[in-house]
């Protein structure tokens, strides 16, 4: 039992637990984060139970103490499942819509507000005198990475996004050279092959950028490594500080493109007007 992690505790308990210790277990089930976030009297007025109540359950559920349960529970929030974040009890719309807002604007800005510049026009740089680019994304950080390809595809004239459907990894990776760029999408909750992932692609020398929630530790071996906020209202991750740093990337980058990346705009918009795409 001590390697299991608490939601598999209590869902093999549930069904042993007497009715007030199954009250409580089914408001954890549902929503475990409570765990993490409050002390033990305010998790019994929360249940509906008494303290004592709360001390039994614990006690089933193998832990020596509520503070040891927390702590656990507490590994279940950093890990990222969704569940960990869900709260019981509403909010008005009117209210809830503001909530998402202003804590979506505070994610972009405090992400904006904490980037170097200096690391964000590197990586424009390093970007337009690659080879390649590659770009990879799994999950959530998929749909960033053919974002990311659509808006430097503008300027950049090799730039894929994978893994493609069918596609394996060992198909790209034998093409990646030390004179390419990485971008790895590392949006919590990471696959569990992202780290072998990383090393990969370190070893192969190419540049690589890492961009990641808050609650990933440094990259030593990327390059360029940018934390995003994304602390949501509910119990999905807020993805609109990832998007904002996208569109400075992809923006700044065609920025230093200059001239020549004016030509190749030129050229796009010519060849669409040719075939009345747009």
């Amino acid at each position: 039992m001590p390697d299991q992690p608490f939601l598999t505790r209590l869902r093999g308990a549930l069904q042993s637990l007497h009715p007030a210790e199954r009250k409580l277990g089914d408001l954890l089930a549902d929503f475990p984060g409570e765990l993490a976030s409050y002390s033990a009297s305010e998790l019994a007025r929360l249940a509906g139970v008494s303290n004592a109540t709360v001390t039994r359950f614990i006690r089933k559920l193998g832990y020596d103490s509520y503070e040891e349960a927390r702590r656990h529970a507490r590994e279940g929030q950093e890990s990222g499942s969704r569940l960990f974040l869900a709260h019981p009890g509403g909010t008005s719309v009117p209210d809830l819509a503001a909530s998402y807002a202003e804590r979506d604007s505070e994610n972009l800005r405090r992400t904006l507000d904490g980037l170097d510049m200096g690391a964000i026009n590197s990586l424009a740089t390093a970007l337009l005198g690659a080879r390649r680019v590659w770009l990879i994304g799994y999950r959530a950080g998929h749909p960033f990475a053919t974002y990311m390809q659509w808006q430097l595809t503008q300027v950049i004239e090799d730039v894929v996004a994978i893994p493609g459907g069918g596609q394996t990894m060992g198909e790209h990776f034998v093409s990646i050279r030390p004179t390419d760029v990485m971008i790895v999408f590392g949006l919590r909750r990471r696959v569990a092959q992202m780290e072998d992932i990383l090393t990969l692609a370190e070893d192969s020398g190419a540049a690589l950028a890492y961009i990641t929630d808050e609650g990933a530790p440094r990259r030593k071996g990327a390059k360029w490594h940018f934390h995003c906020h994304t602390s949501s209202v509910g119990p999905l991750f807020s993805h609109t500080a990832v998007m904002g740093l996208c569109n400075l990337i992809a923006n700044q980058t065609i920025e230093l493109a200059a001239q020549a990346g004016r030509a190749r705009l030129a050229s796009i918009e010519r060849f669409n007007d040719a075939l009345g795409e747009l």
